[in-house]
């Protein structure tokens, strides 16, 4: 009998039209694109900014860019795990929202959020179902609304953040493509550092919270940035450790997109040339639960079947871990 393993076989995404630049942000706060870029790699952000429309509208539009794609029948999916640290609302799950509007009326579906790192815990999760054998088709959405908590007085975080979703299909594979192995971690310590303060059952919503702006993203830019660095550099060297490769042997770091030098430090502790990172926060800027599947769809043309690509994501909390997955498809599935 052979061994069951989650492959990834489809891929979806959507990010909204409005483009806010680092020009336009000179406009905003007082920062220039040359600070902007030094620092952070980022060069423009999407910004969904249509009234009424939260992290839901971003989900379903990459899922149905992933039905679509592959003509797959919503009603064959089962089950959706919707990673994201922006929810719709309070108590109402997203995910099952999200569900039921794509026609996915034979899943189960549920929220997941560990900050930066929803998706790439969604990975592991998504993994589990597959590996038991009971579920053929999960589909695992990252998507975030960052607008909604940004402050955009407070230039530490409004030229971080975008607003994006990406959305993957995992389906049983017994060639041993697909997820590989795992090392995930938190850290409770670090929540002062990167959180919002109020607006859950510590700090309730009132007038003061809201005068106070506390319902805002509020980071500790250097500390945050010090364990981002020797986190995500250590689960991959870890994870390559663990599974005897070096760097001849992986093809792809598949990295969040906080910051364009933590994906360079990271990279360099895994000896990896630049060519092998998959990078496109200046496109995007930090799309938190997003950022790895929108690399994913902006490479999937360079991607061949068999290759070794390493994921790896830090978040608040902290959390943080990567993901050794092998790639299942090439060019001829994408181009069919």
């Amino acid at each position: 009998m052979k061994t069951i393993s989650a492959a990834i076989t489809a891929l979806g995404s959507y990010v909204p039209d409005y483009v806010l630049t680092n020009k336009i942000l000179e406009t905003m706060v007082d920062t220039n694109d040359e600070w902007i870029t030094t620092r952070t790699g980022i060069k423009e952000r999407r910004i969904l900014k249509d009234k009424g429309k939260g992290t839901s509208y971003l989900a379903i539009k990459a899922a149905e860019n992933l039905l679509s794609k592959h003509n797959i029948n919503p009603k064959e999916i089962d089950m959706i795990i919707m990673a994201t640290a922006t929810p719709d609302m309070p108590v109402a799950s997203t995910g099952v929202f999200v569900a039921t509007e794509i026609g996915a009326t034979n899943a189960f579906a549920y929220d997941l959020g560990a900050a930066c790192s929803s998706f790439l815990y969604g990975m592991s999760t998504a993994a589990r179902y597959i590996e038991s054998g009971r579920y053929k088709k999960v589909l695992l959405i990252g998507a975030d609304k960052m607008s909604s908590i940004i402050d955009y007085e407070d230039r530490a975080t409004c030229i971080i953040f975008g607003d994006g979703a990406g959305a993957v299909l995992f389906e049983p594979n017994d060639e041993g493509m697909g997820v590989q192995d795992e090392l995930l971690r938190s850290d409770g310590t670090g929540r002062q550092f990167l959180k919002i303060e109020a607006g859950g059952s510590i700090l309730p919503a009132s007038h003061e919270t809201v005068a106070n702006k506390q319902h805002y993203v509020f980071q500790e830019g250097k500390t945050v940035f010090k364990f981002a660095v020797s986190n995500m550099a250590d689960s991959c060297e870890q994870i390559m450790k663990r599974n005897n490769l070096t760097e001849k042997d992986v093809d792809w770091l598949v990295p969040h997109q906080a910051n364009k030098r933590i994906i360079d430090a990271t990279a360099s502790r895994m000896n990896l040339d630049d060519k092998k990172v998959m990078i496109n926060i200046h496109k995007y800027g930090n799309t938190t639960s997003a950022t790895l599947p929108l690399c994913l769809v902006d490479y999937e043309k360079q991607l061949r079947k068999g290759d070794n690509l390493i994921f790896a994501s830090f978040g608040g909390g902290f959390t943080w871990g990567a993901v050794y997955l092998k790639w299942a498809y090439g060019e001829t599935k994408i181009n069919s």
